[in-house]
């Protein structure tokens, strides 16, 4: 596995070994040690979420707040989207800076997601099932958000606006500007 720090530190790309023959392939897609040693955190994933999305679906920006605040660990099993992180940590000099990368099947490639993270990601593909760990168990009490499309941000989703598909909750989110930072 080769794990590479984007610009936001803590968020990382990770890249596995994949072994290829005429059968298909193999690979290690999750190692706890491998991944503590490359973030520096003691994590512990205990809940795995899995979602199947249309083309043009924005699912996001969310966040867990306070003691449910969850690690993600994000892959696609089947098709591609664009992954989005934001950096909502008061005391990072990256705050209020996004991230994005396209995460395929075909590229196998994973980010890692610390708490302190906005988390969100478009489908562009005809169909993406996306599959992440989380640190912590969802608490409905501790969800919050940002309005993805909010111009603060200025996020390029890969979708053109007109085929974007949010959900209600998405859609009545409130503005970055908004937001009570971490």
């Amino acid at each position: 596995m080769n794990f590479t720090e984007t610009k936001l530190k803590g968020c990382i790309i990770i890249e596995p070994h994949v072994i290829e023959d005429a059968r298909g392939y193999f690979f290690e897609s999750y190692h706890l040690q491998r991944l503590r040693a490359a973030t520096g955190y003691e994590l512990n994933f205990v809940q795995d979420n899995q979602s199947l999305s249309k083309y043009g679906v924005v699912r996001g920006l969310h966040i867990q707040k306070g003691k449910f605040a969850q690690a993600k660990l994000v892959r696609v099993l089947a098709g591609k989207i664009l992954d989005v992180a934001v950096d909502v940590r008061k005391s990072s000099p990256t705050c209020g800076q996004h991230f994005s990368i396209e995460l395929s099947n075909e590229n196998k490639k994973q980010l890692y997601i610390p708490t302190g993270f906005l988390h969100g990601f478009s489908v562009l593909s005809e169909e993406a099932v996306v599959y992440y760990k989380c640190s912590t168990f969802y608490d409905k009490e501790s969800e919050d958000g940002v309005y993805p499309l909010s111009n603060e941000l200025n996020i390029d989703w890969g979708v053109p606006r007109e085929k974007m598909l949010l959900s209600d909750k998405d859609l009545n989110a409130k503005s970055f500007s908004e937001f009570d930072f971490f």
